[in-house]
């Protein structure tokens, strides 16, 4: 059983054949078996701001592919040249149609995914779906959820929802015990993050599913945190909605989020927002009610984001071409290379230890760990920082050893200086 499997059940995705192959064949590299992670360096040329810039920030934005560029040309030559003969080639249908080059990704199928502008907005057509002024009105949550999901739910309050927010006294994971006991008969929705945004812990998914299944209530399990970083297969969870975006690990860039809906409720949920593209016959302009599609379309709204979704292809295409668990094996490697330096420096890591519990990311609250952040993005080492996380260094499959060792360094360095700062204005103010 596979580290994954063990820690929440994910399955074996549905990545397809091993690097080796895949990536070789596409991009004519050569595959060297004794160590098949320089196989991956190979594509760091595809990444333009690799070349002027140490990129450890794929949590938050991944790097920007070059054939993005050409990608962005096809749509502007697309709408400069056909106009609005372009819905009729290939616009009308991309924002379920693109969606397939991420199904695979989650262990979906073809034309089981919507795209939308971002993952809020999935999470409100979810809810639109349902009805809180009834007896199961119960959200649960936990408190390490990404911010925007808890604003968005506690505003349904004004419709009915009951809102329980879950605490954990382990700042990076959460109290799984607690957070299924508040899961009972009253509950509706349970939106959860595959994995946390502050801690980079893997939650344990499985679980979750089958105890709010037990009793009635739904899931949306939120992966963008985790897509092209673990593999995933919520199939095989049984999961009930998922819902991500491509900015991050997909290097897809803003404005593109994912809506997975479970088969079976596809054609049983009605979404209150909605709009003309999940109208049956859209073209007739028929006025009243919705006669609304059954499949993905049903779950869209109004006029797609067609640029957005033209820059996407190429990051997902080449994550498709790299596969899951080539990206993940790197990860591992490098992520546990950060952990153990910075905790040789003595630093707070506020990210698991154990790979089986550590996706894509390692936060490191080292002293002053806000203006480090500043410091060495000014030296154009790109990370972020959060509170009660520390500065999130990320790296992905096109980062190098040497880019992870760089980075914790200059951290180190930074320290040192700051510290020396601040000791010499105390000797200045204690002079005067």
């Amino acid at each position: 059983m596979n580290e994954i499997s063990r820690n929440g059940g994910l399955g074996h995705g549905r990545e397809g054949a091993p690097v080796a192959s895949s990536v070789a064949n596409t991009f004519g590299l050569k595959y060297n078996a004794q160590n098949p992670m320089n196989d991956l360096l190979q594509l760091r040329g595809e990444f333009p701001i690799l070349e002027k810039s140490t990129y450890m920030i794929s949590n938050s934005l991944g790097a920007m592919p070059r054939a993005v560029y050409e990608s962005v040309r096809a749509y502007a030559d697309s709408w400069g040249n056909r106009g609005i003969r372009a819905w009729e080639e290939g616009w009308w249908e991309m924002a379920v149609g693109v969606g397939d080059k991420i199904a695979p990704l989650i262990g979906a199928g073809a034309g089981e995914l919507s795209l939308h502008q971002n993952v809020t907005i999935t999470q409100a057509i979810i809810s639109s779906c349902f009805d809180f002024r009834g007896a199961r009105n119960k959200v649960v949550m936990v408190v390490q959820e990404f911010p925007s999901v808890q604003y968005f739910y506690n505003e349904q309050r004004r419709h009915g929802a009951r809102i329980e927010t879950v605490a954990s006294a382990d700042p990076i994971r959460l109290d799984l015990d607690k957070l299924l006991a508040a899961i009972d008969e009253t509950t509706l929705l349970v939106p959860i993050s595959q994995v946390l945004f502050r801690s980079s812990y893997i939650v344990n998914a499985r679980e979750i599913i089958e105890r709010a299944h037990r009793v009635g209530a739904y899931v949306i399990l939120d992966v963008f945190q985790a897509t092209g970083a673990i593999p995933l297969d919520v199939r095989s969870l049984e999961v009930d909605f998922a819902v991500g975006g491509v900015l991050k690990w997909l290097c897809g860039g803003p404005g593109v989020a994912y809506l997975y809906v479970r088969e079976d409720l596809r054609a049983k949920l009605r979404p209150s927002l909605t709009g003309w593209l999940a109208h049956r016959r859209p073209f007739e302009f028929e006025t009243g009610a919705i006669d609304r599609r059954e499949d993905s379309f049903g779950f869209l709204n109004g006029t797609p984001h067609i640029p957005a979704l033209y820059a996407c292809q190429p990051g997902l295409d080449m994550i498709n071409k790299v596969g899951v668990r080539a990206i993940r094996e790197k990860s591992l490697r490098m992520t546990a290379r950060i952990l153990a330096d910075a905790k040789s420096r003595g630093w707070q890591v506020n990210t698991p230890v154990d790979g089986a519990e550590r996706a894509g990311t390692v936060s490191v609250e080292c002293p002053r760990a806000a203006e480090v952040c500043q410091e060495l993005v000014q030296r154009n080492i790109l990370v972020d920082y959060r509170p009660k996380a520390g500065v999130r260094i990320s790296p992905h499959f096109y980062n190098t050893e040497s880019e992870c060792d760089f980075t914790l360094q200059q951290m180190d360095e930074i320290v040192a200086t700051l510290d020396a700062r601040t000791s010499e204005a105390k000797v200045s103010k204690d002079s005067r």
